[in-house]
This record gives C-alpha cells, sequence and structure tokens, in this order.
C-alpha cells in the first residue's frame, strides 16, 4: 500500500500516521464533505448560513490574516499542527514549497481538499516528535499557530515548550525566522470576563492554571524568556487585535493603537463568559499608560537565533 496519496495537487504522507486520530473536536467529517464540495470562495458565505463555531473557526478567510502580510516569497515554509488548512493558503500563495505536519489523517485530508489546486503542499500525517526525526530539510521559515500551547501535551520531557522550540528551531536554516501566534495569558479578554480559550475556565491563565493541565500560554515577558531559552535572542513582537483567530489589524512595537481604535472586543465565540468591564473604555486607559503589548490578546513573534 502506498503511503503518499494524492489530492489533486497536494501529497498526504502517511508514513509516520499510526491509524488513529487523537486529537478532533467532532466536527471533522461535516467540514470534509463542505471542503469536497464547495470552493474556497464560497466559504464565508456558508459560515453565514452555518452559524457554527467550528466552521467559523476553520473555514473563515479572516484565519489568513495572521501571516498573508509575511512575504514569503521564493521561500520555503514548514507548518507545523496545520490542522484543517486554516492558515497554510496564506503562505502556499507565495511559497515555493509548503511542508505541513499534523497530527489528525482526517484534519489533513480537509486541508488537502481545501487546498487541492496547489501543487507546492505536503502534508505529513502523525506525531511532530516521530516525523521531525525524518525530515532533514531546512526552511526559512517555521510557524507554530495556535500550536506552542500544547507543546505540554506531546513532548515528554521537563521543559516541554522550550523543548518545542528547539525542536522546531532545528529545522530552520540560518537566518531562518520562527512564527507563533498564541494567545497572551494576561490579554484583555480575559481580565474581562471570557474563559480560558482552552480549558473554558475563567481566569485561568491569569491565576497561572491552577487547575494544572499541559496547555499553557504565556504573557509577553514568559515568551520572550522561553524564546532565549531555546536560542532566539532576536525577537519581534507583533498584537493581532482582536486576537490572532481573527485579525483585522496587526499592531507592532512600531505602530501601537491610539485611543478609540480597539472597539471590536466581542471575543469567545466558542465559549463563555461575563462582562465584568467596558473592555473598550478600559483599552483606551491601557493605551495611554502605554501597556497594550502587555494586555494584547494575542502575540505573533518573528523570532531568529542570529
Amino acid at each position: 500500500m502506498s503511503l503518499i496519496e494524492k489530492i489533486g495537487g497536494v501529497s498526504l504522507n502517511l508514513e509516520y500516521y499510526k491509524g488513529s486520530d487523537l486529537y478532533s473536536d467532532g466536527e471533522e467529517d461535516r467540514l470534509l464533505e463542505i471542503v469536497k464540495t464547495k470552493s474556497p470562495r464560497e466559504f464565508d458565505a456558508l459560515i453565514k448560513e452555518d452559524y457554527s463555531w467550528p466552521a467559523l473557526y476553520h473555514l473563515s478567510s479572516y484565519r489568513e490574516n495572521i501571516l498573508d502580510w509575511i512575504d514569503f516569497g521564493g521561500c520555503s515554509v514548514l507548518e507545523i499542527g496545520s490542522g484543517c488548512g486554516a492558515v497554510t493558503g496564506a503562505a502556499a500563495k507565495s511559497a515555493d514549497r509548503v511542508v505541513c505536519i499534523e497530527l489528525s489523517k482526517k484534519r489533513s485530508m480537509i486541508n488537502a481538499y481545501r487546498h487541492k489546486d496547489f501543487d507546492n503542499i505536503e502534508i505529513y500525517v502523525g506525531n511532530f516528535s516521530d516525523i521531525t526525526k525524518g525530515i532533514n530539510e531546512k526552511f526559512d521559515f517555521v510557524t507554530l499557530i495556535g500550536v506552542l500551547e500544547y507543546g505540554g501535551l506531546y513532548i515528554p520531557s521537563k521543559n516541554p515548550f522550550v523543548d518545542f522550540v528547539s525542536a522546531a528551531s532545528e529545522h530552520l536554516k540560518p537566518g531562518g525566522r520562527l512564527v507563533i501566534a498564541i494567545e497572551n495569558k494576561l490579554g484583555m479578554k480575559y481580565w474581562a470576563g471570557c474563559a480560558e480559550d482552552h480549558t473554558g475556565i475563567f481566569f485561568e491563565g491569569i491565576e497561572n492554571y491552577p487547575h494544572g493541565g499541559g496547555i499553557r500560554t504565556f504573557s509577553r515577558k514568559e515568551l520572550k524568556e522561553l524564546l532565549s531559552a531555546a536560542g532566539f535572542e532576536n525577537t519581534e513582537f507583533y498584537y493581532p487585535y482582536p486576537d490572532y483567530k481573527f485579525p483585522t489589524v496587526i499592531y507592532s512595537d512600531r505602530y501601537l493603537p491610539k485611543r478609540g481604535e480597539l472597539n471590536n472586543n466581542m471575543r469567545n465565540f466558542d465559549n463563555k463568559r461575563v462582562f465584568a468591564f467596558d473592555e473598550k473604555k478600559a483599552f483606551d486607559t491601557v493605551t495611554a499608560a502605554g501597556l497594550f503589548s502587555e494586555l494584547s490578546n494575542s502575540f505573533l513573534v518573528l523570532a531568529r537565533k542570529d
């Protein structure tokens, strides 16, 4: 039996797949049927009719905003944790080659069908720890979009998050860049009453995850220190707003938000929340105090070792 499947121009490599999908939100079958029967141009209209969180999260064109401003022209990209391909196309549009690693075969098939018109995408199905040992290729970019926080679940070590970043960096060319998007555990939305995105528990990150578990997000200082421990001293922080999942604007330390700009704060579409205070007014106070970079809901980091 061949370990390579072709879906359009996309290659699906099953050499490391162990035969069962351990990571699922239960909607993959429906999403797979959608991408088999509809083109990506139809997804946003379908989301308005479907009105479900999985369709919005996995298929919305807004998801690509986190990467589509980066120039991947002529570059090779390794996307670790590619899921259903929400951001794969943003890199594949201009990159010479995109290699994806994804634990779930079903999600990888969704990715492949939605991008079947591309001929520069290869998807490895299986655990990163297994696949990384068999890939000797070096890349211009390695991306961890909504993935680093799960390092404690899949990297068996005392320092799983540092070791995860270190393992990912082994696939970078000299001068290559690591791209990380992740929630800020001190993000304004969590103070205002949004439940933590991964655990669904109020103030979980703010209280430093007292219930334990393998999932962690980080403050700006913690994330910078984590990257430094993995050898990345050159870091550029960006601030996707409202968050990295559906960004409509990406701020940087060179251009931070002005008073009145942060007025799109209805977050946690898939989770419960309370309304502790008016986030727009709080953001105005925070920006005036020069603290937006500490309380941004999400971070996007471009990091290099040299």
